[in-house]
């Protein structure tokens, strides 16, 4: 995909990105380094949990949807990084098996007043199952270049 710059963007823009099916063990390794509470490590002390059973720690969730709409190329040239994440949202168990799929719109575009090469593109983002059930949803506030004249 054609990388795009904040004055490329408009507001109800869309990207659809593919699947990613999580594995028992991806959802162990993951909870194992970085969020090791008993329902992510162990089936059988989740399977007595609220959750009936193991499921993904949600920034597990989280990372894979933007890793989705990252590794689409869409920002590849124009993105500085993000002063930051709003709003975000665990709306359902992901569990192994489970494959994810990212929808990113653009939601507002704002031009820095004192650094015309840039300025923040806000992204809803949501993480949506096999079943079209939204999982997570927030927003980011990406910092990009504009596309100068040259570009």
């Amino acid at each position: 995909m054609e990388s795009r710059f904040l004055n490329d963007l408009s507001p109800g823009d869309r990207f659809v990105c593919g699947g990613v099916t999580l594995t028992e063990a991806e959802i162990i390794g993951f909870a194992l380094h970085y969020d090791p509470q008993p329902f992510h490590l162990d089936a059988g002390v989740a399977a007595d949990s609220i959750y009936g059973g193991l499921i993904a720690s949600g920034f597990q969730v989280v990372s894979l949807c933007f890793r989705m709409f990252i590794q689409q190329g869409v920002l590849a040239e124009s993105s500085m990084g993000s002063p930051g994440i709003d709003e975000l949202r665990w709306l359902a168990p992901v569990r192994p098996g489970d494959t994810i799929r990212t929808e990113v719109e653009v939601v507002e575009l704002r031009p820095s007043r004192s650094k015309p090469d840039r300025g923040i593109a806000r992204l809803a983002y949501r993480a949506l199952n096999q079943r079209d059930e939204v999982v997570s949803s927030f927003f980011v506030n990406h910092l990009l270049r504009t596309r100068s004249e040259a570009e």
